[in-house]
Order: structure tokens, then sequence, then C-alpha cells
């Protein structure tokens, strides 16, 4: 970590600590119930929903090959190594190593790595329209006061709920799939005409900054880059099946796991669309990742959404956020650190080389340092 990431770091564990010893002096936390709820789960369920989570590692795999199926056609599985290593540097080190997926797929392909960041960019677009799909249908089956309450940490839905609770109840229900709507109308106007949509965001925000006009019109052409991927209906239609049903994995992921925690009603009964509410609510935790401490900032904010939203009692709530993270975000570590060793990569050296590829790519984008060269194998 730099030294930036290390103040951050240091800030949020004194952040963390004053709020245990805060914590510790207004809410009783018995953890002999806490251990009793852990005890009593069913590890079974625990274990199918870690197995959804393997297996959406292999949609992101059938996923990233068949975009890359204009470039070079590969087995649909190779990829799975890249994609599992990938996520476990994202685990261990944060969120600086997003770059490790497309710098891992270039190395492996020898195709040029701009090309691999424009796939990520598509890929995380396809990410974020099955997630606004999937809860904006979920949240047709939730009380109004429970939507509210599970986006009451956003800015904007507060704010319109002091003016218009109508506006924001609406907002909050239907605004993933307006956004879901908008994005994909950007997409299909960034395939079809991607040198005049880039010129005018690059003339637009240039009135405020040339450069950020500049890194704007490049994101856009990199994007349009990245759509040359899909060239018909049909590979956007299996683009697209292969997020949702990725998507879908993980959300059943989410709701298995809640209910392995029979010794709780409220979590032993939770339904899918408030599975879905909780993974709205705890959604922001994982944004900023840090390494480590990261892992406890998402079980606060998922412990609180579990006793805010449900009802479940502190014990059982920190237990089930406890679990939660290990089987979605921590349980590919080990599988992520036993891949790396047989490819011989070292996931501390590829994020940084990874980072200085991508900075070069963006201060230089048309200059040859595309193919990487620098070597992650110890």
């Amino acid at each position: 970590m730099n030294k930036k990431q290390w103040i951050l770091g240091l800030v949020v564990l004194a952040a963390l600590v004053a709020l245990f010893l805060w914590g510790r002096q207004r809410f009783r936390f018995d953890f002999h119930v806490f251990r009793t709820q852990l005890a009593e789960a069913d590890w079974r369920k625990i274990a199918v929903g870690m197995c959804c989570i393997y297996l959406a590692f292999v949609f992101r795999s059938v996923r990233w090959a068949t975009l890359l199926k204009h470039n070079k056609k590969i087995p649909p599985f190779s990829l799975l190594g890249t994609q599992v290593m990938g996520f476990a540097a994202i685990a261990l080190i944060g969120r600086v190593a997003d770059p490790v997926r497309p710098y891992l797929v270039s190395k492996k392909t020898g195709l040029p790595l701009s090309s691999q960041f424009a796939v990520y960019i598509v890929e995380r677009l396809f990410d974020a329209g099955s997630m606004a799909l999937i809860f904006s249908i979920a949240m047709l089956w939730i009380p109004e006061a429970d939507i509210v309450k599970a986006t009451s940490h956003s800015g904007m839905v507060s704010a319109m709920q002091s003016h218009s609770p109508l506006l924001a109840t609406f907002f909050a229900r239907y605004g993933g799939l307006a956004l879901t709507l908008f994005g994909a109308l950007f997409l299909v106007a960034v395939r079809l005409w991607g040198a005049p949509v880039a010129s005018f965001f690059e003339r637009a925000f240039g009135l405020i900054s040339k450069k950020l006009g500049a890194a704007i019109g490049e994101k856009i052409r990199t994007f349009h880059a990245g759509l040359d991927t899909m060239r018909s209906f049909s590979e956007f239609a299996v683009t697209a099946s292969l997020s949702i049903g990725m998507w879908i994995l993980i959300a059943y992921a989410y709701l298995i796991t809640c209910q392995a925690f029979t010794a709780s009603h409220e979590l032993a009964s939770i339904t899918p669309p408030k599975c879905v509410l909780l993974m709205i609510a705890s959604g922001g935790a994982s944004i900023f990742q840090l390494p480590v401490l990261g892992w406890f900032t998402q079980i606060v904010a998922v412990a609180a959404a579990l006793t805010g939203l449900f009802g479940a009692s502190p014990e059982a709530a920190t237990a089930c956020a406890a679990t939660l993270l290990l089987v979605t975000f921590l349980a590919v570590i080990p599988v992520g650190l036993i891949w790396a060793q047989f490819e011989h990569v070292s996931l501390r050296k590829v994020t940084h080389e990874s980072e200085v590829a991508e900075e070069i790519a963006d201060h230089h984008p048309a200059d040859d340092v595309d193919r990487p060269t620098a070597n992650a194998a110890e």
C-alpha cells in the first residue's frame, strides 16, 4: 500500500475502534448468543451459497471469452484463473487491484492491454445493468416504507424524502430501472456513433476543464472499442443473459446464507425481494474496499442493515454479516492463492504492475504500451 492508503487505513481503524467502544457502552452484545447463532446455522446451506459464488466466476470467464470472440477465439473456461486470481487480489489488497483481471487476461491471451480495459468497462456496464434490473423487479414486491428505509443512506433520496416523499419512493423503486434504460440507450449511441458522441462530451466537459474533457472523450472511445466485441443482437443477448444469470446466482447466495441462520426467525424467513433489499442497503460498503479493514466495515454495514431493516438481533445480524462476507467475498482467497502458485504469479506484484500499466495507457493511449512486458512471476 502507498502512504495515502496507510493513512486512510489508520483513520478507518481508529474510527472502528471508537465505534466499538461507543457501541459497547450503549448496546448490549452477548458473545455467547453470537457463538450459538454460528453453531446452530445450517452450514450445508452456507456451502451451497459458496458454490453459487464459485459458479458465478465460471459465468465471468465465459462472458469475458465471449467478448473476446472477434479478437481471438479462446476456450470459454480458459480465463477462469484470471477471474479467480483477480478477485482474490481485490479481497486481499483492496479496490486498487481492480485492473488485475484485464492485466492478467492480456498476459494470458497476448491481446493488447487497452482492449482488455475496454472489455472490463463493458463488463462493468453489464454488471450494473443486471443488478439494476434485478433490484427494480424485486422492488415491486417490497412496501414503500422498507424501500425508503433501505435507501436512506443515499443523500439524494434523503433530500427528496424531506421535500417530496412520493417522489423519493418513486425514485427508490424505479430509479434503478430508469438508469438501466438510460445506460442501454447510451450504450446504443456509443456503439453506433462512438466518435461523434466522444467529441460531443469532450467539448461539453472541455468548457469546465480541457483535461477533464479529454479524459472523458478518451474513456468513451475506449468504451466504443470495447463495444466492438458485440456485433449482433444475438451476441448482446448472450452477454446480457450471462450477466443476469451470474447476478441471480449471487443474489441466491445471499438468500440461502441468510436463511441458514435457523436460530433467528427474522433471518430464516427472509424472502427473495427482502434479500435484494439487503444487497442494496449493504452495496455501498464494498465500493471503497480497503485491505482487511474493509472486511470489518462491510460486516458493520451489513449487520446494521439486517438489524434495522429486518429486526434481527445484533448477535444474529453480526454472525450473518460475517458469514456473508466469507461466502461472497473471502471464499475466493484460498483458491486464488493456490491458483496463483500454480501460475507462478505474485498477486501483490501483479497489482502494482497493472496499476502502472493502466496509468501509462491513460496518459499515452496512442503509444505502443498495450502489450505488458513486465514479469509478474516470482
